[in-house]
């Protein structure tokens, strides 16, 4: 029998075997914690532990299960919240109260409910790798398909009647290649650090539409695609995230809190259960996976969440579903990975992490991606990750390496924040690289225009910035007229396109077309303004007016279901500069 030789933290040895193999769950201690082989030499085997090892003492038994970490897949995922090692919460409170008790033994999925399953596949068809057997109702809004394991394949033998099912019950039998009959359930397992396989990768030509102005106009990300929203303390990132997980528009959000505060975790909790979904009618939580891994929770597992959030989004895009992943925060995943490499003894890198954080953090982003699954359904993986530099610096090694991995950067500035400018991203620190990857799709589903008007948008913006600089150190009354206007047109652009307000019905989520509507205003405004000051008019005449607080209230003034009042607001800044003409 193999017995724990020391114990360090999370970190356990286990001297002279040769029984485990890399990667290999195993249970330790008499509790039968849940760990992981992760180093092998001659003399010694060295485990992570994904629970806490409080009590656990050298002598205690060891034991191999011969499998690597793996998520149990099927259905019951949605809707249901898990800890880092796919645990239900809800279940395991039922337990053990309020905190998770040591070796908690709690399966992952319900095995007592049953579903209504309906079989799709008869005696004598042929099933490979990932092909679709069986079906069934999930949540009122989604439908989980059973997929046959990637590494499987043969004749079907047997199938069950139409009916209900739990999901360890028998419902096809297919006959392998070497003529063994294995028996398909309405589960599988699937290790949760190796990526799930698929027929093609396709290119990236959809955006995930968020509703928020600032991310779909001016930083778009694409479906399959990759973010990074890094921030300091207090600048908005998990209330960006929630904002997104509630209005984007995938088919399913796994939302994976690690190592956050568990006040916030609840808030998510408490947000969507409570929240209609816009697309469905039905509750939020039909189609949201939580997985909580707060900051009280053992450091090894915080590691292990980000795993199993992202195998469990992998299988649901393999149906044919587009799945948004909030991680948050990635940082908090490489200060565990930093914590369990000094426990190792490890040569520490940069700022004390580990030399191998850069390729950690590209294994995990790279499995982000729309692709053709081996059924042949188009699905996709959104992966949308929280950063939370200390003391706001951009320069420490988890932003620069994130940096180096995703395609967009959404930069949360500490004084937007303060001022109240939400979401608070700024538009000069960020960028998104899916411009040209979604041009297509802009013109054929929005206009032509869109782009070109973007472009605009982020010149005004740039040249104000530059502005801004001179107005600091002399003032603005030294500017020319046009500059002046450069000025006035960026604060519309600033507080009445890129600001928005959650708790407003009309404001907090806003269509693409309403979006390229109010771009056009400010555009229109502004060229209109040109004309007027080339005449000889001073911008604080048309700023007397009031138009261009008409413009920034537009927003809260014109209802998403009512474009044509856009029409009535230009002809309304044309009478007015019109007036202030034929006044001089």
């Amino acid at each position: 029998m193999n017995t724990i030789f020391s114990v360090n933290g999370p970190v356990v040895k286990v001297r002279d075997t040769k029984d485990f193999s890399m990667l290999e769950m195993v249970y330790v201690g008499v509790k039968r914690l849940i760990g992981e082989v992760i180093g092998i030499t001659s003399d010694e085997t060295t485990i992570q532990v994904y629970e806490s090892t409080t009590g656990l003492k050298p002598g205690e038994p060891v034991e191999g299960s011969g499998m690597p970490m793996s998520a149990t897949l099927g259905p019951g995922i949605l809707s249901n919240i898990f800890d880092g090692i796919e645990r239900p919460l809800k279940q395991i409170e039922a337990l053990s109260g309020a905190f998770i008790s040591d070796g908690a033994n709690v399966s992952a999925l319900d095995t007592s409910k049953k579903y209504d399953v309906k079989i799709t596949v008869s005696v004598g068809d042929k099933l490979c790798g990932g092909d679709i057997y069986a079906t069934c109702p999930e949540t009122p809004v989604i439908e989980h398909r059973c997929m046959i394991h990637p590494n499987l394949s043969g004749e079907v033998v047997w199938t069950a009647e139409n009916g209900q099912y739990t999901i360890n019950d028998c419902v096809v039998k297919i006959k392998t290649d070497s003529g063994e009959v294995k028996e398909l359930t309405l589960c599988q397992k699937w290790p949760i650090k190796r990526s799930r396989p698929f027929k093609e990768r396709l290119p990236i030509s959809r955006p995930l539409i968020t509703g928020q102005r600032v991310i779909d106009t001016i930083l778009p990300i694409a479906k399959g695609g990759t973010a990074a929203v890094p921030g300091g303390f207090g600048t908005g990132k998990t209330m960006t995230q929630h904002q997104l997980a509630k209005w984007c528009d995938a088919d399913i959000i796994v939302y994976i809190g690690c190592g956050e505060r568990g006040n916030e975790m609840t808030q998510v909790l408490e947000e969507f259960s409570e929240l209609v979904d816009p697309r469905t009618g039905k509750a939020l939580t039909d189609r949201t996976v939580l997985i909580a891994n707060t900051s009280n929770m053992p450091v090894a597992a915080r590691e292990a969440s980000i795993y199993t959030g992202i195998t469990l989004a992998e299988y649901y895009r393999d149906m044919g579903y587009h799945i948004a992943i909030m991680a948050d925060s990635t940082s908090r995943w490489a200060e565990a990975l930093r914590e369990i490499s000094g426990r190792l003894e490890e040569m520490p890198a940069e700022e004390g992490f580990p030399a191998y954080l850069p390729s950690r953090i590209s294994e995990f982003y790279e499995r982000a991606g729309y692709v053709k699954s081996l059924n042949g359904a188009e699905g996709s993986v959104t992966i949308i990750g929280a950063v939370s530099p200390q003391g706001s610096d951009f320069s420490e090694p988890v932003t620069q390496n994130t940096k180096r991995f995703v395609r967009c950067f959404w930069a949360l500035d500490k004084s937007l924040a303060y001022a109240r400018h939400y979401p608070a991203i700024n538009w000069n620190d960020s960028y998104s690289e899916y411009i040209d990857d979604l041009t297509n799709y802009y013109d054929e589903n929005v206009s032509i225009d869109f782009l070109k008007y973007r472009q605009s948008i982020s010149n005004i913006l740039l040249e104000e910035n530059k502005l801004m600089e001179i107005v600091k150190l002399i003032g603005s009354d030294v500017l020319p007229e046009d500059q002046k206007l450069v000025i006035e047109i960026a604060r519309v652009v600033r507080v009445g396109f890129l600001q928005q307000n959650a708790y407003h019905k009309d404001d907090t989520y806003v269509p693409l077309d309403k979006q390229f509507r109010m771009m056009d205003i400010i555009l229109t405004l502004y060229d209109s303004c040109k004309k007027v000051v080339a005449g000889g008019i001073p911008v604080s005449a048309i700023v007397k007016t009031g138009i261009f607080e008409k413009v920034i209230k537009m927003k809260y003034d014109i209802p998403n279901d009512k474009p044509e009042l856009f029409n009535m607001l230009t002809v309304e800044i044309g009478q007015q500069l019109k007036k202030i003409t034929a006044e001089v």
